[in-house]
């Protein structure tokens, strides 16, 4: 059976916030395409509104008094939502970019609005030691490059017993130029392909290639960095973590109908495409 490579409809893209190592108010991929993220979060019927949020919600459960950082945090959606549901929020992210635009929509002046600050995930030097209850990391750490030394930071800053929230694209679903969906005519069937995984990749990812030619910014480039879930596992135990829960969440999606419609939304319940790890600080960071 010969299988074709197709674009899904319907599939979440591959957003994430920056964070990748480097010099704090350095130029970074995400700063060229800040604008345009904004925008894309203030649309209606977002993966991060709709299906991330309320999960977080959920799980992390905040509430007056909880310190919670928002690592990685973009232009602070998420670090607003979790400011607004009571919890003390500070955010950081290597773009300075998308700094200012998260203290643009949280103004100082207000009461329970989050604080924020430019700066790489893996090295916090404004952060004292046993700071927060819960870090959040969230679209992020596939654009990470140094991910052992942001776990082991993360560790340095959360409390004792304190949790960490990682929401990624699955890694066993989502791996870039290595996975889509594919149609089975012979079956009537949607399928996901995927032809690498084990593997560790570094790749290029264009934005918005559809906006291309009239949107530069928006059709700019970031880096993606695919890591097989064990990988994610090893870090966070050799950093003091210990796993204390995996979710899978797929698309709220629907498509319209058509002779693919039902078979589309059917897929689209079965294949995940978020994974969502909750690790607790038990030890001290392995040297």
């Amino acid at each position: 059976m010969e299988h074709k490579k197709i674009q899904p409809k319907n599939t979440p893209p591959a957003i994430k916030t920056a964070a990748k190592t480097g010099t704090p108010g350095a130029p970074t991929s995400w700063g060229g395409v800040a604008d345009w993220y904004d925008g894309l979060l203030g649309e209606e019927d977002t993966y991060q509104k709709e299906v991330i949020l309320p999960n977080l919600l959920r799980l992390i459960g905040p509430k007056a008094d909880m310190k919670v950082l928002d690592l990685a945090c973009g232009q602070g959606f998420f670090s607003r939502a979790l400011a607004a549901a009571g919890a003390r929020v500070t955010g950081a992210d290597i773009s300075p970019e998308l700094i200012e635009i998260a203290r643009s929509k949280s103004p100082v002046s207000k009461p329970g609005v989050p604080m924020y600050f430019v700066s790489p995930a893996d090295h916090l030097p404004k952060v004292d030691g046993a700071t927060f209850d819960v870090i959040l990391i969230s679209l992020a750490i596939q654009n990470i490059e140094n991910l052992q030394g942001t776990f082991d930071e993360c560790a340095r800053v959360l409390k004792p017993g304190g949790k960490l929230f990682i929401v990624m694209n699955h890694p066993a679903f989502r791996i870039p130029k290595c996975s889509g969906w594919g149609w089975d005519d012979a079956t009537k069937s949607q399928y996901r392909r995927v032809d690498a995984y084990l593997s560790e990749s570094k790749e290029e990812i264009v934005m918005n290639p559809g906006k291309e030619a009239a949107n530069a910014s928006a059709s700019a480039k970031t880096i993606s960095f695919h890591r097989p879930l064990q990988l994610y596992f090893k870090k966070l135990q050799k950093a003091g973590f210990a796993v204390s829960r995996l979710e899978e969440w797929n698309s709220h999606k629907e498509s319209q109908p058509g002779p693919r419609g039902a078979e589309e939304n059917r897929i689209r319940k079965e294949i995940p495409m978020f994974l969502c790890l909750e690790g607790v600080r038990v030890g001290q960071t392995e040297r």
